[in-house]
């Protein structure tokens, strides 16, 4: 089994108030408190739905076991990696808490996923590890600053923030009923990541 949970959530959302409001041509100020909720939102199913992370942040991955092979790697369920910040690994009966030397292995974040890939000639620890969550892995994801994530997952954005403003539930159609629009659908696919579940 493996999980994840945010550490540091991004410093800033991809786009501002200002630029949603004039996606939406809202010239008010009455409901920039909604628009600024549908933002972060919007970005968060982005983020979902794609398993990347935009603006950078920084992730806690849990996995139970590390894996049985030296040649195997971890794969880090959230692109663009950046850098991984430290490996752990935890006692079977939870006393003592391992950083794993960052010498015995090397992350490379060209790839996508992103990996932690030993060292040739080094192993993996064979130590017990306890039950659940035995390999925390502390990494940073992400494009950047807002400026830096593609305008192509900007686009998404807008246009969720752009459908839920107008239809506050899901909305009905002649043809069907829809949550989103098919436009986002369309445009995720190119980005939707290799998701480590």
């Amino acid at each position: 089994m493996t999980a994840t949970q945010i550490v540091t959530v991004p410093a800033a959302e991809p786009i501002s108030t200002a630029e949603a409001k004039s996606h939406l041509r809202v010239e008010h100020a009455d409901d920039n408190t909604l628009i600024d909720s549908l933002v972060v939102a919007a970005r968060q199913k982005v983020e979902h739905d794609t398993w990347r992370a935009l603006v950078t942040q920084t992730w806690d991955y849990f996995l139970d076991a590390f894996p049985v092979s030296a040649g195997s790697p971890i794969v880090v369920p959230r692109a663009p990696l950046a850098s991984v910040t430290t490996v752990k690994y935890t006692d079977a009966d939870g006393s003592t808490v391992t950083t794993l030397n960052a010498a015995n292995y090397y992350v490379d974040t060209a790839s996508e996923p992103g990996r932690i890939q030993l060292q040739d000639g080094e192993v993996w620890p064979a130590d017990e590890l306890r039950p659940a969550n035995g390999v925390e892995v502390r990494f940073v994801a992400g494009y950047g600053a807002a400026g830096d994530v593609p305008q192509a997952l900007k686009q998404l954005i807008y246009l969720l923030v752009g459908h839920w403003y107008e239809n506050r539930e899901a909305s009905i159609s002649e043809v069907s009923i829809t949550d989103v629009p098919l436009a986002y659908w369309a445009l995720m696919w190119q980005y939707r990541g290799w998701a480590v579940r």
